[in-house]
């Protein structure tokens, strides 16, 4: 059985649906909380299969609140990706996984959006990711890709909602696996909030069927090529 290292950089946000995905096929998954005090994160990936940076929140890493365990986790994504270990980022995480590899982060306002991305590559995740499919994403920042990254999906504006980076490390800048509650957390657990939050939230609820039903595929390609079921 394998074990995912799982970085949190706040309450609210968590792995979510991705939980029950993980847990059904015997994927464990370990979390690190640095927000909390006297807490820390590994300094190596000893131990772990693979590696998840989740969002942040209102949290930025150029621009607003940074994440204070920035250079840390900075560090343990660059071992992660020297071993040909998987990565996968989120939200936020995007911008941490972006930088490790080469490319950088943009300042780009608080915002939470509900989208419809659709993929442009055909052949995404063993042709597991669906054609078009719901992202709803609440973040800062925005990830500038390394020239080697490929995008597989696209969202408003053609901003990339998926990407990939080497053969096994994944960006998602919506959390593929949000639930509704997450986000009435994270308005309640800060001051700040994104305009339109309220509106925005109404209509995620309508859509989070099909978040569901869009991760069940996504996660049939992402442990596939991420080899995490793959033995040891």
């Amino acid at each position: 059985m394998k074990t995912l290292c799982v970085i949190q950089h706040v309450e609210a946000e968590y792995l979510g649906l991705l939980e029950d995905h993980f847990e059904g096929r015997n994927i464990r998954f370990r979390y690190y909380r640095p927000f909390t005090p006297g807490a820390s994160i590994p300094v190596s990936a000893e131990g772990f299969a693979g590696l998840v940076l989740l969002g942040a929140g209102p949290k930025g890493i150029v621009s607003g609140s940074l994440v204070p365990s920035l250079g840390a986790e900075l560090r343990l994504t660059r071992e992660y990706l020297a071993h040909g270990l998987p990565v996968i980022g989120i939200g936020l995480g995007t911008c941490i996984l972006a930088t490790a590899a080469g490319g950088g982060a943009e300042e780009a306002p608080l915002r939470f959006a509900l989208d419809q991305a659709k993929r442009i590559v055909p052949d995404a995740l063993n042709r597991h990711l669906p054609p078009s499919f719901p992202v709803a994403s609440y973040m800062r920042d925005r990830a500038v890709l390394p020239s080697d990254a490929k995008v597989l999906a696209v969202g408003h504006g053609d901003e990339p909602a998926v990407f990939q980076l080497r053969d096994n490390c994944f960006g998602f800048a919506g959390h593929p696996g949000i639930k509704s509650a997450m986000i009435e957390d994270l308005i309640m657990e800060f001051d700040e909030a994104p305009e339109n939050a309220a509106e925005t939230l109404s209509d995620m609820r309508l859509a989070q069927g099909q978040i569901a039903a869009a991760l069940a595929a996504i996660m049939v390609g992402l442990v596939e090529v991420t080899h995490l079921m793959a033995p040891a």
